[in-house]
């Protein structure tokens, strides 16, 4: 049983490119990189469809974070400020003032 090659991300665009540049046929592309001809072909259409996502106004869909996810970290950040504060407190009145070591 074979296992299956996994191509990069960065591999399949500059495969993509190529195809979409056509200084080179697709068999002779698929000859190149010693891939099927098939997997080019949908490199190419998957990168023409989403070319558009590059120049788009809005974020990426992976940097866009809910407003959900923003008030748990807010969360997170006030509660760490309270530990901080709390244990700084109680270093002070363990090592005297400051709580720095004489």
């Amino acid at each position: 049983m074979t296992k299956r090659k996994r191509y990069s991300a960065d591999f399949k665009a500059k495969v993509a490119l190529e195809a979409i540049r056509e200084e080179l046929t697709t068999a002779e592309l698929a000859k190149k990189y010693d891939i099927h001809p098939t997997m080019i072909t949908g490199w190419k259409r998957t990168a023409i469809e989403n070319m558009g996502l590059a120049f788009g106004s809005g974020a990426p869909a992976a940097l866009q974070i809910s407003a959900g996810e923003v008030e748990k970290l807010h969360a997170k950040i006030g509660q760490l400020i309270v530990e901080r504060d709390f244990l700084s407190a109680a270093s002070s009145l363990i090592l005297g003032t400051g709580g720095k070591k004489r």
